[in-house]
């Protein structure tokens, strides 16, 4: 197999679609040396049975506004792999879902639930619906009718999808009420449920704390720790938050926080009560970022990233493509020593190969940002099992589990010279276990 011969060929047959093709790009650059020690994953296609999801699902979405208009919305689910077991993977409500966007998300979904070890294929899903600024019956008929198109797809042992972007445990319950309305059926069809309908105690923590545990090992590979490193984050959602509380926790300093207008920039770092504001601010007024820097009196940069700041530690958490590469040679011009991503591709090609060229900390968010949905898999085996297993009991289980996957990234992907290449140890450890399964079930 040549990578570039693949990549070219799915040009051709999905024109148009660049994250996608980048994506895939990036996975089988890493994983040809080894793919080619394996003559039989030639044989039976296994690359390109691999790189092209199973299914592409969409539809259209009708619901009524408050004003009593229709509205029309495109709903999508890819249901890329599930040799491993059932299709797993979030919904992102937000203007630019499409499905390039969805197809190389779920494309990355599947190497992320191969690497946590738990039975989950890979999947995405979502809509081109914008819930900021919607009122809450809005929010809620929308997705009303968009599980009214989506239930015929999905199952406890076929496709259990989650939150992304977009959608949070308001959407989740909307979503799940309208499901067991349908089919009155009580299941475990979507995980980030609240804790009153069979939630996992963690869940809104997962993503943000597992990537600081990704982080924390990281380091220690160089006898660095957390402790006085100051940390530029991205974003202001979910994982940002919780980024920026798992790293107050280990003593070291978030000194930025951002959304889609800017970023604030505080010295003196993000403290447990200023996070408490911020997660009042994004999770219950939803209002902007700027208004901390009103509060607090700090920086505030509109329509920026906050990569031109000063800092020992970098971690995106917003969206992809978010450190391009002329903001990875500022922060390697300004010391950055690590770069955990939070959120799904977050660096472009250009921004990892300066890392990588750099000999930096950098890993990539099929790893970093796997323990969203490692726990969201630790919701599915007790909703199973009937139980739900106490805070302590699911965190110890997800730093387990993110320790398990930064022992793979450094088995498949440590070079000669000792440099640990995140990237291709990720990529490896996760293609190894979906190729496997796929061969030992045919042709299907």
């Amino acid at each position: 197999m040549k990578a570039t011969e693949v990549v070219e060929k799915l040009k051709q047959k999905f024109p148009n679609q660049p994250e996608y093709i980048q994506a895939v790009s990036q996975v089988l650059g890493t994983i040809e040396e080894e793919y080619n020690k394996h003559p039989e994953f030639e044989k039976y296609n296994l690359i390109e049975r691999l790189c092209i999801p199973d299914r592409v699902i969409q539809f259209r979405v009708n619901w009524v506004d408050d004003n009593g208009n229709v509205q029309t919305n495109m709903g999508y689910r890819i249901q890329h792999n599930n040799a491993i077991g059932p299709y797993k993977g979030g919904l992102r409500f937000h203007p630019s879902v499409n499905v390039d966007i969805l197809k190389f998300l779920a494309f990355e979904q599947t190497f992320k639930n191969s690497l946590t070890t738990l039975p989950m294929g890979g999947a995405k899903g979502g809509s081109d619906f914008n819930p900021h600024g919607k009122s809450d019956g809005e929010v809620m008929r929308f997705c009303q009718a968009f599980m009214t198109e989506l239930y015929r797809y999905i199952g406890p042992d076929c496709d259990v999808p989650a939150g992304d972007i977009g959608v949070g445990g308001r959407e989740v319950g909307f979503l799940f009420g309208q499901y067991k309305r349908i089919t009155h059926q009580f299941q475990g069809i979507l995980t980030g449920k609240g804790q009153e309908f069979g939630g996992s105690l963690i869940r809104p923590e997962a993503t943000g704390y597992g990537n600081v545990y990704f982080l924390e090992d990281m380091l220690k590979t160089r006898g660095e720790s957390l402790k006085g490193k100051t940390v530029l984050v991205s974003g202001a959602g979910n994982v940002a938050q919780y980024t920026i509380e798992k790293l107050i926790q280990l003593g070291a300093k978030p000194v930025t926080c951002s959304d889609s207008n800017g970023y604030i920039y505080d010295p003196d770092g993000i403290d447990a009560d200023k996070l408490a504001y911020i997660m009042e601010l994004k999770n219950v007024r939803r209002g902007r970022i700027k208004e901390y820097a009103e509060k607090y009196g700090v920086k505030y940069v509109e329509g920026a990233k906050p990569w031109g700041e000063k800092a020992d530690i970098a971690t995106p958490c917003a969206t992809q493509d978010e450190i391009n590469g002329e903001a990875a040679k500022t922060l390697l011009a300004n010391g950055v020593i690590a770069v955990s991503e939070g959120a799904n591709m977050p660096s472009t090609p250009e921004a990892v190969k300066a890392f990588q060229d750099a000999k930096i900390l950098y890993c990539p968010g099929k790893a970093s940002n796997a323990g969203g949905v490692a726990t969201s898999g630790l919701e599915m085996s007790q909703n199973s099992e009937r139980l739900k297993w106490t805070r302590e009991e699911v965190d110890e289980k997800l730093h387990s589990i993110m320790n398990n996957i930064h022992e793979n990234c450094v088995k498949y992907g440590t070079e000669p010279d000792g440099y640990i290449n995140y990237v291709k140890g990720a990529n490896v450890a996760g293609f190894l276990k979906v190729a496997n399964a796929m061969m030992a079930q045919g042709i299907c």
